[in-house]
């Protein structure tokens, strides 16, 4: 496989919101607004990038009995660095998204690429899967959270588009379901034509 499809089998082919239905659960938590949707996948790309570069330098001395956890430490360092991050320089945002944050070690996104892709490939080919993995789900993120933002608030990055109200189940968690369902109902369609 060319690196160019590795890279690029995240956004479509094999979107982890979208095709896979991997890490719902902070999917559906943090996407009532487009900043909290963008902020939980740059941090989870980060963390899946890097893990997924680790993981392939690491793959041949780990013991395959301690395997899963071994790399479960290798993504809960990264986690940290991030969790770290966030606090320093965006702590709005870190408040917002809570314990999603150090939840990124037990999504099954990351521990899936790790697994399947980059215990078995070199560095260059699991960089990519990891990127293009994480930008895919930054991707789905964005366009929910946008999504949900626009009708539930309306506004865009807390930019006012509509006056008056909105559509206030938008934000809540059925609006989140709502919103998610016909994404993926329009995502299987475009896939399909």
């Amino acid at each position: 496989m060319s690196n160019l499809k590795i890279f690029t089998k995240g956004f479509f082919k094999e979107n982890p919101i979208l095709v896979l239905l991997l890490g719902t659960c902070p999917t559906l938590a943090t996407t009532s607004s487009a900043i909290n949707g963008l902020g939980m996948g740059i941090a989870t790309t980060f963390v899946l990038t890097s893990s997924n570069v680790a993981i392939s330098l690491l793959a041949k001395f780990i013991p395959d009995k301690v395997r899963i956890p071994s790399y479960i430490v290798v993504i809960a360092s990264f986690v940290t660095i991030v969790d770290l991050i966030m606090q320093a320089y965006v702590p709005d945002l870190y408040e917002t998204l809570g314990i999603f944050i150090p939840l990124i070690v037990v999504n099954c996104i990351v521990l899936a690429r790790a697994e399947a892709f980059a215990s078995k490939n070199r560095l260059l080919p699991s960089l990519l899967d990891g990127a293009g993995m994480g930008l895919g789900f930054t991707m789905a993120l964005g366009i929910l959270g946008s999504i949900r933002e626009i009708l539930g608030n309306g506004s865009i990055f807390n930019y006012k588009l509509i006056k008056g109200d909105a559509i206030l189940v938008f934000i809540l968690a059925p609006g989140a379901f709502i919103a998610l369902g016909y994404l993926i109902a329009l995502i299987n369609k475009i896939r399909k034509a």
